[in-house]
């Protein structure tokens, strides 16, 4: 008989969808101190499943994975217990500074439609203005731990 753990598990496919239909994610580097350092970040996936998220240059985030590479990220959604879903991903951490690159992993990202259907033509090209000072984080998951309380129906 499967452990509870094994019957909220997720796969592979339901991990991708899941991902694909999120926005917001936590993103937790290791900071200069040696104490955690979460951030909530929008993020888009491209083809690979790598997770994608922009930020400027001189930030605490890419400061610490400058140093240390290594990265875990957290999407959770859900309010009762039935509801709760999450994946944590464990991964490797590139900084690509190529602006073409930059332009093309922000395209990828959700960005809140509600905010970028005002947005005025003075905030687009001060968004253009500013990908000089920023980078593309691109992470490599290597390991994932998820769960779906769905999965259980009405038992808990």
């Amino acid at each position: 008989m499967p452990s509870r753990r094994e019957l909220i598990r997720m796969t592979d496919g339901e991990i991708r969808r899941y991902l694909e239909g999120q926005r917001r994610i936590i993103l937790i580097t290791n900071g200069p101190d040696g104490l955690p350092h979460p951030v909530p970040m929008n993020y888009g996936l491209d083809d690979a499943g790598r997770i994608l998220i922009t930020s400027f240059s001189k930030s605490q985030k890419v400061k610490n994975l400058e140093r240390d590479p290594r990265a875990t990220l957290l999407v959770e959604s859900g309010v009762r217990y039935q509801e709760l879903q999450a994946v944590i991903v464990y991964a490797d951490a590139e900084i690509v500074r190529d602006i073409d690159a930059i332009r093309q992993g922000m395209s990828l990202m959700r960005a809140d439609s509600a905010l970028t259907a005002g947005m005025s033509a003075a905030m687009d090209e001060q968004i253009r203005e500013s990908l000089a000072k920023r980078v593309l984080l691109r992470f490599t998951p290597f390991r994932f731990v998820s769960w779906d309380h769905g999965k259980l129906g009405d038992k808990y």
